[in-house]
């Protein structure tokens, strides 16, 4: 057990023992996890050499070192003035700012920052710096990439060999646009299915993830020993979340994992030591708790078993500002989470404060230097591996500019077998499937021509959404690669997603499921999908007596009883990504069905923890299951009753004329708002947007100060949407413009109010006279002085003058709308 280390902040106060955490459950004993030796060898050469760098180097270098930024929050000129030693692009940051800017201009952008981080300074040694990014399905951030099912499809591929291709492919893709370093892969096990990266996961169980980890890391940086290794046409790897990740209590994301130590490591901690072992380079911490405790603190594990008793002698990395949860710590002060063990923190938008502070604590001690300098030590390791100090600028680098290898037939036919093995058959009645190419076909469904449904979260965006179809310029949608092969045999297919059709065709593919989603934004109450258009569309075709192929897009297994009972055939085609072809190949039977369920398939909308081995393990379709066209698939007809109703998404503020749970409109004069004071201050009624009174419009009389709030019965913590870049949107349309300034705020309490103006917003959007979406980010708030842990009124417009506007829809969500500055 480590001896407990008394650790002081940086405002004075003595904190508790740092391993003495509150919950003594949350304290690992590294000697009860598995020994793993050093798979890598002692450089004395290079640990000289990185003494040498190290005594040359200055305090604010090595500061510097162990703080990243987000390219859309730092400059080359940042990079060079406070020596940083890494970038990342967040999911919704770019170079340019635009969710798809060209290859080139990642290229450009990365010469920029090494050229910042090169540049002459005195007598201080030169450093170059890395950019790390979340190619987590190929090289998703970028135009023209190849897009590789996620995790989930991965999963029910069962084929590691396939792994180490599709990790070599990602790392060429990268390495085009001058970038060395990628955020994956994901070797949670997933043990909660509401769970909103539950798609990120390759399965409930250690197996599937335990043996993918050696030939995905080593597709994507090369083999130890080899001269190629982390160099070339690879890159480094990051194997994550470190730990207990898809584990968390209700399945909520950066939440609570409750669970004995030896559950911890034999459940969770198998991934890792195969990943060890094939050399990987950095280990991402996780954002979530294991006993209450933040994985970004706990040095038990990660100074005990991580780096003592399975030797790993690269870096460990945060997680998006996940340091400032720990206790006593902000994003921009948080001297414990280096002292347990982390290397580099992940500091996005909080690296100058963290920056700062750091470096104040290492003049005065509370930072110790020997913790400072292994931190540094470890991040020059990997560089200097990766050859980073001799490499030259990343355009003169091998493969970069090379964009032809982005989505290239090579690299794209990789992912299409992907797909193919990746699709799982549920049901086959009749022996419906394989379909005859040369029939008569309607394809139907909201996701038969859509990039973005197929694709899902982490796809040139963070959420996955906003995109475009050119977007994809080298892809392939399952309609278009249905088409292709009823062209080429013969028949005839149509597209019609609402279904409807002139000629009876002799079969219909319907293509439907979730929307994208990233992170918390896919946490959901329970796993029942509920879809009243693809469903009445699936019976409507079920009437007509047409043969109806349903062709589910998910990121979870969800209870989807009455579309099983209303589809002939049924396949799980999870998020396959770029290759739509992959899906008719298998329809069409050019290929064989072989996936099997990664996941245990609910029988009831509310087994949100179904998995293998669990006492009463009562699964629709067992973990591993999967037909073949060559065995019989009927299916008796399920019970369609929900087991609990499907909860409102707490996001969700106004919307389709009602508010959100627990929520309610005030208004009046500020401080005495009332349900309905009277028409003096502010008069409310029901106005039409797309239906019947699903808006309000509200007209303040400019009499006197006046307020609107939504107000909630319990303040709620927003700290954690706001740390994702999330906003407060508003779709409204501006009957009249404001005659007076116009405040946007929230309220956490009694003096304890602040927010953004918005008269010169509302202005432009009264000369459009059209319904405008708007979004002010969190931060703003944040920024302005409001506690966001404390949340009672999430929205409040206030104003002294006359001010008419229509409100369809408030919610939290990644910024959508037109993004207002905080002043």
């Amino acid at each position: 057990m480590f001896e407990a280390i008394a650790v002081t902040l940086c405002s004075g106060i003595a904190t508790a023992p740092l391993f003495a955490q509150p919950i003594p459950q949350a304290i690992a004993n590294p000697n009860a996890w598995p020994a793993q030796a050093a798979p890598i060898k002692p450089d004395p050469a290079m640990e000289r050499r990185i003494d040498a760098l190290i005594a040359r180097m200055s305090l604010e270098q090595k500061v510097g070192q162990v703080i990243q930024a987000d390219v859309g929050s730092v400059t080359p000129q940042d990079v060079r003035r406070y020596h940083l030693g890494s970038v990342l692009n967040g999911g919704n940051s770019t170079p340019t700012g635009k969710y798809n800017a060209p290859a080139e201009e990642w290229l450009k952008a990365a010469d920029a920052f090494y050229a910042a981080s090169m540049a002459p300074d005195g007598n201080l040694p030169r450093i170059p710096i890395i950019w790390g990014s979340d190619a987590v399905h190929g090289h998703n951030n970028i135009v023209g990439a190849t897009l590789f099912p996620h995790n989930i499809g991965l999963g029910a591929a069962r084929d590691p060999e396939l792994m180490r291709r599709i990790g070599e492919v990602t790392a060429i893709e990268m390495r085009t646009t001058g970038l060395d370093w990628t955020f994956a892969p994901t070797l949670a096990i997933v043990r909660d299915d509401r769970w909103g990266r539950t798609y990120e996961g390759f399965g409930e169980t250690p197996e599937i993830a335990t043996s993918y980890a050696a030939p995905l890391i080593e597709g994507l940086q090369g083999r130890i020993g080899d001269k190629d290794w982390l160099r070339g046409p690879h890159i480094i790897a990051t194997a994550k979340h470190f730990l207990g990740d898809g584990g968390t209590t209700g399945g909520k994301d950066q939440g609570d994992t409750r669970i004995a130590e030896n559950g911890l490591r034999d459940l969770f901690s198998p991934p890792y030591l195969p990943a060890i072992k094939a050399g990987v380079q950095s280990i991402m911490v996780s954002f979530s708790s294991w006993n209450g405790a933040k994985m970004h603190g706990n040095g038990s594990l990660l100074n005990g078993v991580v780096k003592g008793r399975w030797n790993f002698d690269g870096f460990l990395v945060g997680d998006w500002n996940g340091h400032g949860q720990v206790e006593g710590c902000t994003v921009t002060n948080c001297v414990p989470s280096i002292v347990a063990g982390l290397d580099m923190y992940m500091a996005p938008d909080s690296w100058k404060g963290l920056y700062k502070s750091t470096l104040a604590a290492a003049r005065d001690g509370k930072l110790p230097m020997d913790r400072l300098e292994d931190a540094v030590r470890r991040i020059l390791r990997v560089k200097m591996r990766a050859g980073l100090f001799e490499a030259g600028k990343p355009s003169s680098r091998p493969y970069a500019g090379e964009f032809q290898q982005l989505g290239s037939p090579e690299h794209r036919a990789i992912a299409r077998e992907a797909v193919r093995k990746s699709l799982v058959l549920l049901k086959n009645a009749d022996r419906i499937l394989p379909l005859d190419p040369r029939a008569n076909i309607l394809v139907a469904g909201d996701g038969a021509d859509s990039m973005t449904k197929q694709t899902g979260g982490w796809t040139l965006s963070w959420q996955g959404t906003g995109t475009k179809r050119s977007d994809f310029p080298n892809a392939q949608t399952i309609w278009e690669g249905i088409a292709q092969e009823v062209d080429a045999s013969g028949g005839h297919a149509t597209l019609s997603p609402d279904g409807s059709y002139s000629t009876k065709p002799d079969v219909a593919i319907v293509v439907f499921g979730e929307n994208p989603y990233a992170e918390f934004q896919g946490d959901r109450a329970d796993v029942g999908y509920d879809d009243e258009r693809s469903l009445k569309l699936l019976r409507s075709l079920q009437a007509d007596g047409i043969p109806t192929v349903s062709v589910f897009l998910s990121g979870r297994p969800m209870w989807a009883n009455p579309f099983l009972n209303a589809s002939r055939a049924f396949v799980a085609a999870w998020l396959p990504g770029s290759e739509g072809g992959g899906v008719a190949d298998l329809l069409f039977g050019k290929a064989q069905f072989t996936g099997k369920l990664p996941y245990s398939w609910p029988k009831a909308s509310d087994q949100t923890a179904l998995n293998i081995g669990d006492k009463g393990y009562d699964p629709l379709f067992a973990y591993g299951f999967g037909l073949t066209t060559n065995e019989p698939g009927d299916l008796a007809t399920l019970p369609e009753d929900r087991a609990s109703p499907a909860q409102a998404d707490d996001n969700i503020l106004f919307g389709s004329g009602r508010f959100g749970n627990g929520r309610q409109l005030l208004i009046g004069a500020p401080g005495a708002l009332a349900t309905n004071p009277g028409p003096t201050l502010i008069t409310v009624e029901r106005t039409d947007r797309n239906a019947q009174e699903d808006s309000l419009r509200l007209r303040w009389t400019g009499t006197a100060r006046a307020a609107a709030a939504i107000v909630q019965e319990e303040s709620r913590d927003l700290t954690r949407q706001a740390n994702g870049d999330l906003a407060l949107e508003l779709d409204l349309k501006v009957n009249a413009v404001p005659t007076a300034a116009v405040s946007l705020s929230m309220n956490c309490g009694e003096q304890c109010t602040n927010g953004v103006p918005l008269q010169t917003a509302l202005t432009a959007i009264k000369k459009t006279d059209q319904w405008t979406r708007i979004a002010i980010p969190l931060s703003c708030f944040a920024e302005a002085g409001v506690d966001l842990s404390r949340v009672d009124q999430p929205l409040m417009l206030t104003t002294n003058g006359q001010l008419d506007i229509s409100l369809s829809s408030v919610r939290i969500a990644p910024p959508s709308g037109t993004q207002l500055s905080c002043h």
